[in-house]
Order: C-alpha cells, then sequence, then structure tokens
C-alpha cells in the first residue's frame, strides 16, 4: 500500500467513525448529510433509496425497529480520480448492544469538490432470511 492509499484509507476510516457516531446519537439528518446529493441506498427487500430526504427516512426506520449502533469495518479501498470503491464488513446492534446483524457491503464514493460523499450503498446481510 503506497502513502496516498495510506492516507485515504485514514480518511475513509474517520468519515465512518464520524458517520458511526453520529448514527449512535440518532442524528439522522447528519447522517444523510454523508451523501452525495443523489446518492442511492440498495438494501436488500426493497427498491432504491433516492436522493438525501429519502435517505434520512431510511435510517430513522432502522432506529425506529432498534438498530442503535453500527460499526463498520474498512476491508479495502480503491481509488479512481474523484471516485473511491469501499468493500467492507458491518454489525448492528440494539440498545443492549446484542448484535442485530452482521453482513458485507460495496459503496461508491465521490469526492465533490470539498468532501467525499457515500453515492451507492448496497449491503447484504449474512443471516439466512
Amino acid at each position: 500500500m503506497n502513502s496516498q492509499t495510506t492516507d485515504l484509507h485514514r480518511e475513509f476510516d474517520t468519515i465512518l467513525e464520524s458517520f458511526e457516531e453520529l448514527f449512535s446519537q440518532g442524528n439522522m439528518a447528519e447522517i444523510a448529510g454523508f451523501y452525495s446529493d443523489n446518492a442511492m441506498l440498495l438494501p436488500a427487500g426493497s427498491d432504491f433509496i433516492q436522493g438525501r430526504q429519502a435517505i434520512e427516512g431510511y435510517w430513522q426506520e432502522a432506529v425506529d425497529m432498534g438498530i442503535r449502533r453500527i460499526k463498520i469495518d474498512l476491508m479495502e479501498l480503491e481509488q479512481h480520480g474523484d471516485s473511491a470503491t469501499e468493500v467492507s464488513r458491518y454489525t448492528m446492534y440494539d440498545a443492549d448492544e446484542s448484535i442485530l446483524d452482521q453482513g458485507k457491503g460495496i459503496m461508491i464514493w465521490k469526492y465533490d469538490g470539498n468532501a467525499w460523499k457515500m453515492h451507492r450503498d448496497i449491503w447484504t446481510s449474512n443471516s439466512a432470511y
């Protein structure tokens, strides 16, 4: 890994830590701000979730269902100009810190000239449904 890749990995780790912290605080408006203007979530069992307002609503529904904390472990990161691709693992917890779900995901990031934003977010559970 070269120093540029290592620096980018650290930057993304910091962004993801902020995402996790704000999620645990229940601040879904701030969570939506991590996403690009025309971002999409592609969750299992659902159609596309498009735009920040819909993404905020989606994550609020997750909190309403009992998810209180998300831990994201960045496994792989590749930059392609103003885009980057992340491969990660996630764990979702309830208020008692019991694991609700674990899985893996791929995130496509876009650099908007000021900051890296989540652009396409897809994940799948390790659990059999």
